[in-house]
């Protein structure tokens, strides 16, 4: 039999050099030589299973289907099975026991003795898919929220107010509070949909409980009105927010565990009309920071971007509107460029990532702590790099201008619709044109487009007026010469693109995607570079069309130009490129 280490080195990217470390380790502490390459993160956890897998010769499944039979939840506690990393799967093409470890015997044997299973097939898969599946099978075999709601009528006080554990998991809470049920329904499906927000919105006769997912609002359900107050008092013993204050705004925070997802929660309260509107920001804490290859750039744009970061000194600007990724980028870029050479400083509002080895301050108004007087203590804590969350007046305009001409790298945010619109930005603000041109080193616009499910994805024939709402035209991508030749072998009324093996498909629906035809998001970027040219426009007027022109001139490709060499690559749709890049 391989061992373990031998068959690594054949299906993944492990070298000779770590297993060697892996085993010294093991050879002075023992342990299991997956689990430590594991921990020094040489592999993999679905490098792991594989390999276990393939030693062992048992069937390996990188994913479960998520139309599971969810029978099992009403026999087996959902703590035993989290325990032991294992899930059963029943069909009718047999019975299935889903495993990480498949050396657990004895509890692989007091699964099957409960559930009365005789004949079964052991099956490898990655500890976390096994986590996931198993979290939202109990989620999904617990009341639904219209039951609930049914049971939700005068609540007692006393069971509003009783707290669950700061972090508990909330699929282990069994309160037979209606609204707590309601609550811990709420914040499941919601991370189970991978929603970046939940909105709570009081109407006069019903409230309106909405998930945002990859930038869209969804409906989740709809109480009737008289639970409005309980719903709002629940959430606000969560965040130890005053529940008896209900005239004035409130921002409190607190912090829940879904399976293995640990999720931080902002909470924000607004009195309306007809009560208190909440908005519930929800962070997955477990989720990696992005690498600056998987924000979506052409190799040739992350080549010049990561030049710019890698900068001496000068102002890197990101600019779009709100939820358009722009802090994503510039973490992805921070965490590029972050090694014990550089001091990096931070100044935001809020922190949303912890980032081991730099100093990140947190703008607090209350105490005059703004992004202007934070950065101008920041400049004399011997900075290389700085990174402002946002300038948003022209005191701190000026401040990140002065310490970009003084030797630092400056990253920030603007919110305008283009690059281009930056500078006049900048210029309106109160800033001389000069000083745009001297410090500013790039400015990167960006949007978030859904990309389709590979899944249920339908190649379609668009309309030459469809292609053309994108700028799918010769005379705007005649700096894109592989797209320019395509279009060109086109006629006029042949508009399926499949030249070369490019098709246009529209999303469709299917339950790997919730229905939705979307799964994640990718960036489009426009990346304005401060040459010659482009500085001299910029002396002479703070017109934005006019540097628009330049720019693209110079070969810039605008944010509709990169949405549409995505729908040529059949990441995403021609509406979804159109409704990002609309001004």
């Amino acid at each position: 039999m391989q061992s373990i280490g031998e068959i690594l080195l054949e299906i993944s990217e492990l070298d000779q050099a770590s297993l060697d470390r892996a085993l010294a380790v093991q050879q002075e502490k023992g342990g299991r030589i997956g689990e430590i390459l594991l921990h020094q993160k040489a592999i993999q956890e679905v490098d792991l299973a594989r390999a276990v897998s393939k030693q062992l010769d048992l069937e390996f499944m990188q994913y479960l289907p998520s139309d599971i039979n969810t029978d099992f939840t009403d026999q087996v506690p959902i703590h035993f099975l989290k325990k032991f990393k294992m899930i059963p799967l029943a069909g009718p093409d047999g019975n299935r026991l889903v495993v990480y470890d498949p050396f657990l015997f004895q509890a692989q044997d007091e699964l099957c003795q409960i559930l009365g299973w005789e004949d079964v097939k052991i099956v490898v898969a990655p500890q976390s898919a096994i986590l996931n599946a198993t979290s939202f099978a109990y989620d999904i075999s617990r009341d639904t929220a219209e039951e609930v709601i049914q049971d939700l009528h005068e609540e007692d006080p006393d069971l509003i107010i009783s707290e669950i554990e700061e972090t508990g998991d909330l699929l282990d809470d069994t309160s037979d509070a209606p609204v707590i049920k309601l609550v811990n329904l709420m914040f499941s499906q919601a991370v189970r949909a991978g929603a970046s927000d939940i909105h709570i919105e009081p109407f006069k006769s019903r409230v309106a409980i909405r998930q945002r997912v990859d930038g869209i609002l969804y409906d989740m359900f709809t109480p009737p009105s008289h639970i409005q107050a309980a719903l709002v008092s629940r959430i606000k013993v969560m965040a130890k927010l005053n529940i008896a204050e209900k005239r004035l705004p409130q921002d409190g925070r607190t912090e829940i565990r879904i399976a293995d997802k640990n999720v931080d929660v902002r909470v924000s309260t607004l009195p309306t009309a007809f009560g208190e509107r909440v908005v519930l920001r929800l962070l997955d804490k477990s989720s990696v920071l992005l690498k600056l290859t998987d924000l979506g750039m052409t190799p040739e744009r992350l080549k010049i971007f990561n030049n710019l970061i890698h900068a001496a000194h000068g102002i890197m600007l990101v600019t779009g509107p709100t939820g358009s990724g722009k802090t994503t980028t510039l973490y992805a870029a921070l965490s590029t460029i972050n090694n014990t050479d550089i001091n990096i400083i931070t100044v935001e509002d809020p922190i949303e990532y912890q980032m081991e080895g730099i100093g990140q301050v947190q703008v607090n108004p209350k105490i005059n702590l703004t992004f202007a007087n934070g950065l101008r203590s920041i400049v004399r804590q011997d900075p290389d790099v700085i990174l402002v969350g946002e300038i948003r007046d022209l005191e701190t305009a000026q401040i990140s201008i002065q310490a970009a001409l003084t030797g630092h790298l400056v990253f920030s945010t603007l919110h305008t619709n283009d690059s281009s619109s930056a500078v006049t930005r900048l210029i309106d603000m109160g800033i001389e044109p000069f000083l745009v041109t001297s410090s500013t080193n790039a400015i990167l616009a960006q949007r978030l487009v859904r990309k389709l499910c590979k899944t249920c994805r339908e190649p379609i024939e668009p309309d030459l007026e469809a292609l053309q709402s994108i700028g799918l035209t010769m005379e705007s991508l005649e700096i894109e010469n592989d797209l320019a030749e395509i279009l060109n072998k086109q006629s006029i009324d042949q508009t399926m693109l499949s030249v070369e093996g490019r098709t246009i498909y529209r999303d469709k629906g299917c339950p790997d995607c919730l229905q939705t035809g979307h799964r994640g998001r990718e960036g489009i970027f426009e990346l304005l570079l401060m040459d010659d040219d482009v500085k001299t426009t910029i002396l002479r007027t703070s017109d934005a069309n006019a540097i628009k022109k330049v720019g693209v001139q110079h070969g810039m490709l605008t944010l509709r130009q990169d949405g549409a060499r995505k729908v040529l690559e059949g990441i995403t749709t021609i509406e979804e490129v159109f409704r990002v890049t609309e001004q």
